[in-house]
């Protein structure tokens, strides 16, 4: 049933001549490209405490869907089924296994703490943020390179984190001890995470003498998770023992420093990281190493220079974290 429904939509897509593919393929995109920045700017200029949350949720939620991946092992649905041809360059684009769809997990994740976090306040926001979920995981039935269950499956997981994260940290709050040791046992758990997926076994099909799907490859995206949440750990550990960063509310510096701080993060995310550390270090441990920068980057650098920058400007420094 699931071969047939995405036969279907690839019918609706090559009658309307690829009409409505980019924009499915846009929000695909802003799911994964833009979106998880998002945490970056609330921790930077909005509020510290969400943007936790929103680090913590993402942080999680892309391990833990990596850690599915890599056990299921499912193929994409092209592989299943030769009448599949996905939109664009899919075929050569794709960086993990199928199941679960990593595209719906960062939505849910990014989207779905926004959902929770303005649906009291600004229900407008909630009502766009719940439509952009629905779209991103519809986009990638729609563009062929999903399961109707890898949706289903990336959405229920985040929710379940979405709340699992929400209640420890309203749980955690004041509990410094307690965070210390629950970063020390996540960073072991992390180390864990990387010993399994590099020692368990994979499928290894071939056709015509040529892998069908390289494990090698599809472990990158789990690396990159795992060097982001130790970066995240690393970070938090700084900040509540040494930093102390509290949001420069009312400096007149404050937006465009946030913007900068985006496109440095970005840039090095997109341009700097894979020409300099990936290209060095391989696959594996070059984006292990460029999200753990840009995960401390995000927590511990920038959060100094928003901090040096903002009081430079006549702002009284206050004590202690928002």
């Amino acid at each position: 049933m699931d071969i047939e429904y995405l036969l279907f939509l690839q019918n609706i897509r090559l009658a309307t001549g690829g009409t409505f593919d980019e924009f499915f393929n846009a929000i695909s995109k802003v799911a994964v490209d833009v979106m998880p920045f998002l945490p970056f700017v609330v921790f930077w200029c909005v509020s510290k405490k969400w943007g936790y949350r929103y680090l913590l949720t993402l942080g999680v939620g892309e391990i833990v869907n990596g850690l599915i991946k890599l056990t299921v092992c499912a193929y994409r649905p092209w592989i299943r089924s030769e009448l599949i041809e996905p939109a664009g360059d899919s075929k050569t684009a794709a960086t993990g296994y199928s199941f679960p769809s990593g595209h719906t997990s960062s939505a849910t994740d990014t989207y779905g703490t926004t959902f929770v976090w303005q649906k009291d306040k600004r229900r407008w926001i909630a009502v766009i943020c719940a439509v952009m979920i629905v779209l991103t995981g519809f986009s990638r039935n729609y563009l062929g390179v999903h399961t109707p269950q890898d949706v289903l499956v990336g959405f229920i997981e985040n929710v379940i984190i979405i709340i699992l994260v929400g209640m420890a940290m309203e749980k955690l709050e004041g509990n410094e001890k307690i965070k210390d040791v629950l970063t020390a046992l996540g960073i072991a758990a992390i180390v864990l995470a990387i010993i399994y997926i590099t020692k368990k076994p994979y499928p290894m099909d071939y056709v015509d003498g040529a892998l069908l799907v390289d494990p090698e490859k599809m472990m990158n995206d789990c690396f990159k998770s795992c060097g982001a949440l130790i970066g995240l750990m690393v970070g938090s550990y700084i900040d509540r023992h040494y930093l102390h960063y509290e949001i420069p509310e009312g400096s007149k510096n404050l937006p465009i420093l946030g913007f900068v701080g985006f496109i440095i993060a970005f840039s090095w995310k997109e341009y700097f990281a894979p020409a300099t550390l990936v290209a060095a270090f391989g696959g594996h441990w070059g984006h292990f190493i460029s999200r753990f920068i840009l995960w401390m980057f995000a927590v511990v650098i920038w959060p100094l220079c928003i901090k040096k920058l903002a009081y430079d400007q006549g702002m009284p420094e206050k004590e202690g974290a928002k």
